[in-house]
C-alpha cells in the first residue's frame, strides 16, 4: 500500500472557496478562524495523520479487532496512536470552548477527520462517533451531564457512541424492544434500569479510552408504540462518581464482534445491557422525545459518512496513481515509438485516473459546501440551516457511491494486481462499501430528499438552489450550459415531485433524482474552485484543476441529466408483476 500524502492544497482551496471561511471568521463566534490557523490546521492534520494513523491502516486490516474474554484488543500501535491524537488536541476543534473545546467552525473538524480517515477510515470511526455524542449531550443533555461527560468527550480522553440498531428493529427503530425502568430507591435513585441488546455497534468496546460513553434508544414503561415511545439514556461503561473519578464498571458488555467485508481495525459490537439487571443510564433530554436527540447525533454523522467518501476516494486515487504510473504495459496505440509505457499514457487509463480525481473533488467541494452552511446555520442564519438540511442526502449517498465507484476504479487500474490483497487496493473497496450503507442506507437519505426535504419552505427552498445554479452556470457561458441544463432539470423533477406525483412516484425515482441534484451541486462548487484558481487561487493547482474541472462538467454532469427518465418514470412499472412471481 502506498503511503499517504495529504491533498492540502486540494482542501484549503474548498474550504476557502466552497465552505467561505474568511467570510465565517467575520463572525464573533468564528473569529478564532483566521487564514494562519486555518492553514496551520489542515497542514498539521494532515501530517499527523500520514505519520500516525496511515501506517496503522494495513496492520488494522490484516490483524483486526479480536474480542478476548469480554475486552476488545486493537493490533499493536493503535494505542499509542491515538493518545498521541488525544494529547494534540485534534479531537477538540470544533467543540464548546466552555467544555475545554476550542469552539473553530465544524468545517474544520470535516478537515480534521478527512484527513484521519483518508490515512486510516476504520480507526477514524472512533473520533467519529465521539463527535456526534459531543454535539448530542450538548443539544440535549442537562447541565450536570455536560459538565460529568463533555470535557473528557471533548479532549478524547472518553469515546462516545451510538445504539440504535436491535435485531429485529433496523431501518425501522420504532420497533425497539430495550427497555429502560426508573429506579426509584438506593444510590442510582432517579436514573434507570437499561435492558436490552444492541447490533452494529461501532467501537462499542475497546481499550484505548479511560471509559466508553454509551447513547442508548430505550422505552420507558407504558410509552407510546413505534418511534414516539422512543427515549434515550446516556449509559457508561464505567460508572462515575460525583468528583469525575470512575466507578465500578456498569453492568454491560459486548457480546461478540462481528466479522466484516471491511473496516476490520473497527470492532463492531453486540453490546448487551443488564444482564444482571444492574445496567444503569440517566436519561437525556425528554421522555418519549430520544428519536429527535439521536437525529442531532445522526444528522452530524450523516455528513461525516459522506466525508469518509472523499477519503478513500482520495486514497484509493493516489494508490492508483502511484500504480498507473510505475506500471509499464505495452507501447501507446498510434504512436511511431512502439516501446512500452507506464500505463497512465493509455486513453482508458488516463480517463480512469481522471474520472477518480474529477469524483473525489466533486465529492469534496460538496462536503465543504455543505459544511459552511452548516457552521452559518449554526450563526443563526436560517436560509443556510435549510440549505444544509437539503444537501445533507446528497452528500451522504452520492459522497459515499462516489468512495465506492472510485476504490472500484482503483483495482480495475491495477488490473489483476488489484484483486489480489497484497498490493492494498481491494482494502480500499472494501473499506468504502459500509459507507453507503450505515447511517441510513442511500435509500433512505434520497426518500428523505423527496420527503422531508423537499417538503421545507414548501418546496421553494429545493427549487431555489437549482434555480441560482442555472442562473450562475448559465452566467459561465459555454462551460456551465450543461450544467445550467440539469440544474433546471433538477428544478422541474422537484416541481413535478411537490405537485403532481404520487408518494410511491416520488420514492421510485428518489435515487436517481439524488444523484442528479448531487452532481448539480457539486459541479456548482468545482466551477467556483476552477473560477478562483483561474483568478490566481491555489497556483499549486493551477495546472490540474481546470481538468478536473472540465471533466467532471463535460463527462459527469451529462450522465447526471440522463438520470432524468428514471427519475419521473413514476412507481407503476415497478409494481407490475407481484412479488412471488418477481422472485421466481
Amino acid at each position: 500500500m502506498t503511503p499517504f500524502t495529504p491533498p492540502t492544497a486540494d482542501q484549503l482551496l474548498a474550504i476557502r472557496i466552497n465552505a467561505g471561511i474568511e467570510e465565517l471568521a467575520q463572525s464573533e463566534r468564528f473569529a478564532h478562524a483566521e487564514a494562519d490557523l486555518v492553514e496551520a490546521i489542515v497542514e498539521g492534520v494532515g501530517q499527523f495523520a500520514a505519520g500516525e494513523f496511515a501506517p496503522l491502516n494495513r496492520k488494522g486490516d490484516l490483524e483486526g479487532a479480536k474480542l478476548e474474554n469480554g475486552r476488545v484488543r486493537l493490533p499493536e500501535g493503535f494505542d499509542a496512536a491515538y493518545s498521541a491524537y488525544v494529547e494534540q488536541g485534534w479531537n477538540a476543534i470544533a467543540s464548546p470552548a466552555e467544555h475545554g473545546g476550542q469552539g473553530l467552525p465544524f468545517t474544520l473538524s470535516c478537515n480534521v477527520l478527512e484527513n484521519l480517515g483518508a490515512a486510516n477510515m476504520a480507526f477514524t470511526l472512533l473520533p467519529m462517533l465521539s463527535v456526534g455524542a459531543i454535539e448530542a449531550l450538548e443539544h440535549h443533555g442537562s447541565n450536570d451531564q455536560k459538565a460529568m461527560y463533555l470535557p473528557k468527550l471533548v479532549s478524547g480522553e472518553w469515546s462516545g457512541t451510538m445504539n440504535l440498531t436491535e435485531p429485529a428493529a433496523g431501518s425501522d427503530v420504532g420497533a425497539l424492544r430495550s427497555t429502560a425502568e426508573p429506579v426509584n430507591e438506593g444510590p442510582h435513585a432517579g436514573k434507570y434500569q437499561i435492558t436490552g441488546q444492541k447490533i452494529y455497534i461501532t467501537w462499542g468496546e475497546h481499550d484505548l479510552s479511560g471509559n466508553i460513553i454509551h447513547l442508548v434508544l430505550a422505552r420507558l414503561p407504558g410509552a407510546p408504540e413505534g418511534s414516539r415511545g422512543i427515549s434515550l439514556f446516556v449509559v457508561p461503561k464505567y460508572h462515575v462518581n460525583a468528583d469525575g473519578s470512575l466507578g465500578p464498571h456498569n453492568d454491560l458488555r459486548c457480546v461478540s464482534i462481528e466479522h466484516k467485508l471491511g473496516i476490520n481495525a473497527s470492532p463492531t459490537c453486540v453490546m448487551s445491557y443488564g444482564d444482571n439487571g444492574e445496567c444503569i443510564g440517566e436519561l437525556v433530554g425528554h421522555e418519549n422525545k430520544g428519536l429527535a436527540a439521536m437525529f442531532t447525533m445522526m444528522n452530524n454523522a450523516r455528513i461525516n459518512v459522506g466525508n469518509q467518501g472523499v477519503q478513500i476516494g482520495e486514497r484509493a486515487t493516489q494508490q492508483a496513481l502511484a500504480y498507473a504510473r510505475d506500471r509499464v504495459q505495452s507501447a501507446r496505440a498510434g504512436s511511431p515509438d512502439k516501446t512500452a509505457v507506464a500505463i497512465i499514457e493509455h486513453p482508458d487509463v488516463r480517463r480512469m485516473i481522471l474520472r477518480m480525481k474529477a469524483l473525489t473533488e466533486g465529492a469534496r467541494a460538496l462536503l465543504y459546501y455543505c459544511a459552511g452552511q452548516v457552521d452559518r446555520g449554526n450563526l443563526g442564519d436560517e436560509a443556510a440551516k435549510a440549505r444544509a438540511e437539503i444537501v445533507v442526502p446528497l452528500i451522504k449517498a452520492w459522497g459515499t457511491d462516489i468512495g465506492v465507484e472510485v476504490a472500484g476504479l482503483g483495482i480495475q487500474i491495477h488490473g489483476g494486481m488489484g484483486f489480489v490483497e497484497e498490493t492494498g487496493a481491494a482494502q480500499h473497496w472494501r473499506d468504502s462499501r459500509i459507507a453507503p450503507i450505515y447511517e441510513g442506507t442511500n435509500g433512505i437519505q434520497a426518500a428523505d430528499l423527496v420527503t422531508r426535504k423537499l417538503g421545507l419552505e414548501g418546496g421553494e427552498a429545493m427549487v431555489a438552489l437549482f434555480e441560482t445554479i442555472a442562473r450562475e452556470a448559465s452566467g459561465a457561458k459555454e462551460k456551465g450550459r450543461t450544467l445550467a441544463a440539469l440544474a433546471q432539470d433538477c428544478a422541474d423533477i422537484a416541481r413535478w415531485m411537490r405537485d403532481e406525483a404520487s408518494l410511491d412516484d416520488r420514492l421510485a425515482g428518489s435515487v436517481p433524482f439524488c444523484t442528479m441534484a448531487a452532481v448539480c451541486v457539486a459541479g456548482w462548487q468545482l466551477m467556483k474552485q476552477g473560477e478562483a484558481v483561474a483568478a490566481g487561487a491555489a497556483p499549486e493547482l493551477a495546472q490540474s484543476k481546470p481538468v478536473t474541472v472540465r471533466f467532471f462538467l463535460d463527462r459527469v454532469v451529462p450522465e447526471a441529466i440522463g438520470l432524468k427518465a428514471g427519475a419521473i418514470a413514476g412507481a407503476e412499472g415497478l409494481y407490475t408483476i407481484p412479488a412471488a412471481a418477481l422472485a421466481g
